[in-house]
């Protein structure tokens, strides 16, 4: 049995993952903004895989200072994290700007998992082999140093490449960092039968079920290799954008992360 954590996993390719990890046995931690619907899921998940080792918590993935408050319960409550699939993420909203005056993308997609999964390290190193899941995507876009700090107005689809291509160097940076954990980076699938691809573009091109194998496969069989990128759209691993291989580049969007987000 092993302790996974998927963030965004009330609806989508997260649920779907965890629903599935939880008829297998594992025990499964699950992540949502809202309340009564992270309620629902949980029982649902429970009902479904008969599973009681299925644990909820709550963050609004947009205000940083609750994405601290949802790292320092999920360090009380698991012994250890062996999969940490960091998959919540927003394209279309009603607010384009999050607490801290940066895009909501930039946060959600990027921030928020950068500082959840520094302040939880602790809880992955207690595990044998522990991996890290990060969703990145096909759209991947150079990285506004300057929108980062909420300087610079971007597109929706604009902020949404750049938040991805951001996830995508910060995982080869901790891959390198941290040579215990084995940290890959996956598109899942474009315009997968979701709800965020189907609000954005009103069409899809895939199943989800896509998307949920290969999240499945990286984070349970040894298909998963680490400081790489999986693109699902081409059904292997591929370059990422040429950004994620530069080194200064990485470095910069590094320090810059870092002194913004909450310790």
């Amino acid at each position: 049995m092993k302790h996974i954590l998927i963030t965004g996993s009330t609806d989508g390719i997260g649920k779907l993952l965890a629903l599935r990890l939880a008829k297998e046995g594992h025990f499964v931690a699950v992540h949502g903004r809202s309340e009564a619907k992270l309620n629902a899921v949980l029982t649902e998940i429970k009902e479904e895989s008969g599973n009681e080792n299925i644990m909820g918590f709550l963050a609004d993935f947009s205000d940083l200072a609750d994405v601290k408050k949802m790292a320092s319960k999920v360090t009380e409550q698991m012994p250890k994290i062996d999969v940490l699939v960091n998959n919540a993420g927003l394209l279309k909203t009603h607010t384009d700007t999050a607490e801290n005056g940066v895009d909501v993308r930039l946060v959600v997609n990027y921030l928020a998992p950068y500082q959840f999964t520094n302040a939880v390290l602790p809880l992955l190193k207690k595990a044998d082999a522990p991996r890290i899941v990060n969703l990145s995507s096909a759209a991947q876009t150079s990285v506004s140093l300057e929108a980062l700090q909420g300087r610079d107005n971007l597109g929706t689809n604009e902020a949404y490449a750049q938040s991805k291509l951001a996830l995508t160097m910060w995982s080869f940076d901790l891959a390198q960092k941290e040579p215990n954990i084995l940290v890959v980076a996956v598109n899942p699938g474009s315009l997968l039968n979701t709800k965020m691809a189907n609000e954005a573009y009103g069409q899809h091109w895939s199943p989800a079920e896509k998307g949920v194998n290969i999240l499945y496969d990286l984070a349970m069989t040894d298909r998963a290799k680490t400081k790489s990128y999986f693109d699902n759209d081409k059904g292997s691993y591929a370059q990422a954008h040429p950004d994620a291989y530069d080194a200064k580049k990485i470095e910069k969007l590094i320090e810059l992360s870092s002194s913004i987000v909450l310790k």
